[in-house]
């Protein structure tokens, strides 16, 4: 009953955010921060500076914060779409055990995790023509637990005869990177505040991820060309849209979002920066573009495209400026950087089994990967949901838009198509180049700079969080190594994940 109430909460007071979220066509608004972007990035700085600076007497209270938002809604890149009345994950999809931030932001909201779904078990790998790869398809529902455990020995089986010892060196080699993101998450004493994103990275040790390629470092540290190929290929074709040629840091992380034990919210990951947001008690303005924003005389001048402005103490860019048309004054330097398009198509019908070669359609898997060849016009292709033998709802990624004709070559029926371009995250290349964080040596911070080192909700929170302290640290003249965040843990679920 308490996570009902917790999600109604929030669905209320985001269609009164719709209502309302937008001001007067005229007039001056004035903030001691002005947040731009009420994504996960948004929403956590936000969170961040209130409880740092406002339970520290040592320390202004950043008590009025502002935050503008492009579109009608809350969540940036964290969106869900519905079909047949069932709730599906369209943008940012799950979270790993040890994201620490969301885990506590979720149990501070009173937000119920969903677990990945078990029907991606039957998992294989298409190169264009046929399955090179696949594991056992699921047992029945009904079938006693002993032979549950034995389906997932000989799945196991199956794929250590195809990739060996390798597994094992892939799985050290994330571990090794998730021990050294972990000190993002020790305490301020011994946590310095970082002006860099090179700092941050230097700091933990992941600086050297990103200079060269995912390819690069897992042949260094003995997997098989094999499993590169293969496994490795089609997990970061999912999660990032490309090859193993991506940076090493942003691949390891893609290979971390295959690990067991993730999970997403009930009711769509969004909740947490609408949580985060209404918690906070700051003001929201939707549908409010920024068209331009400038220094003037000690404070910044935003300006919307509705033609309102809004003098700002401090101002904090939460969304990637890469596809942006804001104007600075004066002009801001941030190296190019290219997005990575992922085109998400959602289809309620029935896969065609003759496109895949063949018979029924109770022999397709239920997560297709596929490996790096220009014959294979998709990522993956997942089951969401299963209604009926002849009726279900599948999951699309794919580089490019996948036009009408040739999904009707690949599903024999549809009821319902949604597709939905993303510019999901940025098109990784060793060595990173990395934006500043402070863009004008004054009070003009940039959260997205460390999404060249990877981008996950995650990631955007302690990126987030790190702003927060040097904003702090920056306008109060002192370091933070003495404040120590409070966060409460209310939701039991939250608490006993295996952190």
């Amino acid at each position: 009953m308490a996570f009902f109430d917790a999600r109604l909460l929030y669905l209320i007071f985001f269609l009164l955010l719709l209502l309302f979220g937008s001001v007067e066509s005229t007039g001056n608004k004035a903030a001691q921060v002005c947040v731009v972007g009420a994504g996960i990035g948004g929403s956590s700085v936000s969170y961040f500076l209130k409880q740092l600076s406002c339970s520290n007497a040592n320390v202004p209270c950043l008590n009025d914060i502002l935050i503008l938002e492009r579109r009608s809604r809350i969540g940036g890149r964290m969106a869900t779409v519905t079909i047949a009345g069932d709730t599906f994950e369209a943008g940012a999809s799950i979270i790993h055990p040890k994201n620490l931030h969301a885990v506590r932001f979720a149990s501070l909201l009173g937000l119920r995790p969903r677990s990945k779904s078990s029907d991606g078990s039957w998992f294989s790998v298409w190169d264009g023509s046929r399955f090179i790869f696949e594991t056992l398809p699921p047992p029945p529902s009904s079938c006693l637990a002993i032979y549950r455990k034995i389906h997932s020995l000989v799945n196991a089986l199956l794929i250590f005869r195809r990739y060996g010892f390798s597994l094992l060196r892939m799985n050290r080699f994330v571990n090794r990177m998730l021990h050294r993101f972990m000190l993002f998450y020790k305490e301020y004493e011994s946590r310095p505040v970082f002006e860099t994103v090179e700092e941050m990275l230097k700091w933990t040790r992941l600086y050297e991820l990103t200079r060269r390629t995912l390819k690069e470092e897992l042949l260094d540290a003995g997997l098989s060309p094999q499993l590169i190929s293969e496994l490795v290929t089609v997990i970061t074709r999912i999660n990032y849209g490309q090859n193993v040629d991506i940076s090493g840091l942003a691949g390891a992380v893609s290979l971390a979002g295959s690990d067991d034990g993730l999970w997403s919210v009930e009711g769509g990951n969004w909740l947490l920066a609408a949580g985060l947001i209404n918690y906070s008690n700051v003001t929201l303005h939707l549908q409010e573009e920024v068209a331009s924003i400038a220094y003037d005389e000690g404070y910044y001048v935003i300006s919307s495209t509705n033609g309102i402005h809004y003098n700002c103490n401090v101002t904090v860019i939460a969304t990637p400026l890469d596809e942006q048309s804001i104007s600075f004054t004066p002009p801001i330097s941030i190296p190019s950087r290219k997005m990575q398009h992922t085109f998400t198509t959602f289809i309620r019908g029935l896969l065609n089994p003759k496109y895949f070669g063949l018979n029924r359609v109770s022999e397709i898997p239920n997560l297709i990967g596929t490996v790096e060849t220009p014959e294979v016009p998709f990522s993956s292709i997942s089951v969401l949901k299963k209604y009926t033998e002849d009726d279900m709802t599948f999951k699309i990624f794919s580089r490019e838009p996948i036009d009408d004709s040739l999904l009707d070559q690949i599903f024999s029926s549809r009821k319902e198509t949604i597709r939905i371009d993303w510019p999901a995250y940025p098109h990784y290349e060793a060595p990173e180049v990395f934006a500043p964080i402070i863009l004008d040596g004054k009070h003009l911070y940039y959260i997205n700079s460390f999404e060249n080192a990877a981008s996950t909700i995650e990631t955007s929170a302690v990126a987030a969080e790190n702003v927060a302290r040097l904003i702090i640290s920056r306008l109060s003249g002192m370091p933070l190594n003495m404040i120590k965040q409070k966060t409460k843990t209310t939701n039991p679920d939250i608490q006993h994940l295996d952190l």
